[in-house]
């Protein structure tokens, strides 16, 4: 009886291999040649050509910093100062800190905030392998919240998907502004010089909030049994006012009243609300631009700076969009339950009746794995993504490689965006550029 009970099932046809691991994980990243697979208890690593495990450590929290094969894995534990910075690959110590209290990690910075004491606190930025801190920011305290790996900062929240994985595109860039809640107030921290812009207490009716380098002070009024939605946004360093707009629900508030007890939806650089009309609009956070409106009964279910997914009124088909121009770039028929998530490699859609997990390239709707499977899309990376269902790990790799269509051969790295390939994570800078220096300062335009 226990072994029927413990016999793996295949979760799908299409993997080139599946393992069974020591738990349900928590997240599962793809960096470099790895997997790392984060538990309740504890991390683990598998080579990513075979499953086969390369180490594992006792650890109540990790999560990866950096990208590729420049990753590294974050651990520690709960309730303890201090965490570690391990090699993915074998497992060795490559840094140690003793006092922080919280970790940030994005695909190219990481950072740790430590506290002499209540009212004494820095935030340190480092690069995911260096050794010294790039900068040092010094902040009145960290709210007793921030604690452990990658706590809640005042940007953007994420759309979900019933089987996809919430962390399944793996660490994002890190913006070019940071909001740290402290002590009711809201600093806003260059992630590139360590220089507190702001320090903003808001206002009773207010949300704020740091979006593709502007502060938004989100307001929610209660006025003829209905709320009233307006956004200011502010350049930090100046206080002056960029953009504002009226009307725009950016769902930041319940069900129950105009209390605001959300951030806004959206991701990166750009905003996700509901105009008067009822019509869902994505704006770009940093210039308040409409970069899109959805016709009447669409739903848009997954979005970034550079693409959108929609569902059409009928919840008969799923779209891609471009938000340069708002045009369809591709449509696929689903059926009316289908979620979706937007990475830097791939597209992922999970449909149901029947079950199929598809990854696509982003731009041209282009197949690159298309799986009967009822298990749930945990990541993706360059040239494949891993799938699980309980226990069950598996990876299935994309058509020859990301963007390359199947049978052609080769495993390109991914291109610049507009070259054919699923555009690299480096290329975007958000809707106006706003994360990227300006190669040639001494250029106009």
């Amino acid at each position: 009886m226990w072994d029927w009970v413990n016999r793996s099932r295949p979760i799908s046809a299409d993997v080139v291999w599946q393992q069974r691991i020591g738990g349900t994980p928590r997240s599962v990243t793809i960096a470099g040649d790895t997997v790392v697979v984060e538990q309740r208890t504890r991390v683990e690593a598998r080579g990513l050509a075979t499953g086969s495990k390369l180490w594992e450590r006792k650890a109540d929290w990790s999560a990866v910093a950096g990208a590729d094969r420049d990753a590294v894995v974050v651990v520690g534990k709960l309730l303890v100062k201090g965490y570690e910075v391990l090699d993915p690959t074998t497992g060795a110590t490559r840094r140690r800190n003793g006092d922080a209290l919280a970790v940030w990690t994005y695909r190219n910075l990481l950072l740790d905030a430590r506290c002499v004491d209540a009212t004494d606190c820095t935030i340190s930025a480092w690069d995911p392998r260096g050794t010294a801190p790039l900068w040092t920011a010094f902040v009145p305290g960290v709210r007793s919240g921030l604690l452990g790996d990658n706590p809640g900062l005042l940007d953007t929240r994420r759309l979900d998907a019933l089987r996809i994985d919430e962390e399944v595109a793996g660490p994002e860039p890190v913006p070019g502004l940071l909001g740290f809640p402290i002590d009711g107030r809201v600093h806003v921290l260059d992630t590139a010089t360590g220089r507190v812009l702001a320090d903003v207490e808001p206002g009773r009716e207010e949300r704020l909030s740091v979006v593709g380098g502007r502060l938004l002070r989100i307001t929610a009024r209660s006025e003829d049994g209905t709320c009233y939605f307006a956004i200011s946004a502010r350049d930090p360093a100046t206080g002056q006012e960029t953009w504002q707009r009226a009307g725009v629900n950016l769902r930041t508030a319940d069900s129950a009243g105009c209390a605001q007890r959300e951030d806004p939806q959206g991701a990166r650089s750009v905003l996700l609300g509901v105009a008067p009309d009822g019509r869902e609009a994505v704006l770009d956070g940093y210039d308040g631009r409409l970069l899109l409106v959805a016709a009447p009964g669409e739903r848009v279910l997954a979005v970034d700076d550079r693409y959108a997914l929609v569902r059409s009124a009928d919840k008969g088909s799923v779209s891609g969009r471009d938000l340069g121009g708002g045009r369809i770039l591709w449509s696929r028929a689903t059926g009316a339950k289908a979620g979706a998530a937007l990475t830097p490699y791939a597209a992922v859609i999970a449909d149901e009746k029947p079950s199929r997990l598809f990854a696509l390239n982003p731009r041209t709707g282009a197949e690159l794995a298309v799986l009967r499977t009822s298990a749930n899309a945990l990541a993706v990376g360059p040239n494949g993504m891993i799938i699980g269902e309980g226990r069950e790990i598996g990876y299935v790799r994309f058509g020859g490689a990301a963007g390359v269509p199947p049978g052609s051969g080769g495993d390109p790295a991914p291109g610049p965006a507009g070259t054919g390939g699923v555009p690299a994570p480096e290329d975007s800078c958000g809707p106006k550029r706003e994360q990227c220096p300006d190669p040639d300062p001494g250029k106009d335009g």
